[in-house]
């Protein structure tokens, strides 16, 4: 049935727990397939093989259990679904894993020919399920490989885990984080201009670009020069600033914790408290669950309390 042609309502007509529209179907069939297979059949008012068609695909998608989500969208009422998915006529039936269409019909299929429609689509499903990651672990263990220094295996699970997940706001994080690690320096400050806005809001987004500008503003000079400038003139708070830059960009992450902490005990107020501005970058780059970051804020405290 073309878009056009009209008939006697039918049963089809009344709409269920299934239908969905334009403004859910992102979520509830794109996103939702990035879970399990969603089918979904196009239907129109007063379409015969649309009535027809219903029961048997309700029918062999039960079977299955909750395997698959089945859905029904009115073409008529959403004509911008329709006209994105390219649909002619109907029913038509896609069904979609992993956020796209991977296969359909059109017109009222025998019940056999439905049945084996659906049974490819949840072996399909099995076998990306197969090889699907498990994000937390995997994100677990991208971090792991970052801390010790495996820029490569890092980078490797990171991008798994966005490819599988492009929303994922610690992958984004960690990916930067492990760029920054490589020295790639400008890669990492592409992709930081390059997220999704809803990416850029997360705190881990924010803690990596954190990092990336300390990544970018660089040492402040050779540690070993520095520290010694400092050792002849204990007072030289602007010297203790650029050690502990210098110190942080070296990989000597508790170094320069511990150099911030000294200037802010001799003066916390010097340059409107650039010490303790500096250290709360230091943090946030690190990460607030990071047991350097644990350690060096009850110190801070301690300081700033005592």
């Amino acid at each position: 049935m073309l878009f056009g042609d009209r008939q006697q309502p039918a049963n089809a007509d009344q709409a269920t727990g299934r239908d969905i529209t334009t403004e859910d179907f992102e979520a509830r069939v794109l996103q939702a397939s990035l879970g399990k297979p969603v089918i979904v059949q196009f239907w129109a008012p007063g379409c015969g093989p649309c009535a027809q068609l219903a029961p048997v695909l309700e029918s062999v998608v039960a079977a299955t259990g909750k395997e698959i989500e089945l859905l029904k969208l009115n073409v008529q009422d959403n004509p911008e679904i329709a006209a994105a998915l390219r649909i002619q006529s109907v029913p038509t039936v896609y069904a979609f894993l992993g956020g796209r269409p991977v296969d359909g019909f059109q017109g009222a299929l025998p019940e056999s020919q439905v049945k084996a429609f659906v049974e490819r689509i949840a072996a399909s499903a099995g076998q990306t399920r197969e090889g699907m990651l498990d994000i937390p672990e995997a994100l677990k263990a991208a971090a792991e490989a970052l801390a010790e220094a495996d820029v490569q295996a890092a980078y490797a699970l990171y991008t798994q885990i966005l490819a599988q997940d492009e929303k994922n706001a610690d992958g984004y994080a960690g990916l930067i984080r492990t760029l920054i690690a490589a020295g790639q320096i400008d890669d990492a400050a592409h992709l930081v201009e390059s997220v999704p806005e809803d990416i850029a809001k997360s705190g881990a987004f924010a803690a990596a670009k954190t990092a990336l500008e300390l990544a970018q503003a660089g040492p402040s000079g050779p540690v070993d020069e520095l520290a010694e400038k400092v050792r002849q003139n204990p007072g030289d708070q602007q010297a203790r600033l650029d050690l502990a830059q210098a110190q942080f960009s070296a990989g000597d992450k508790e170094g320069a914790i511990e150099t911030l902490l000294e200037a802010i005990a001799i003066d916390r107020e010097w340059n409107e408290q650039a010490a303790r501005l500096q250290l709360l970058k230091f943090f946030e780059a690190l990460g607030y669950s990071d047991p350097l970051t644990v350690q060096g804020r009850k110190k801070l405290s301690s300081l700033l309390f005592s």
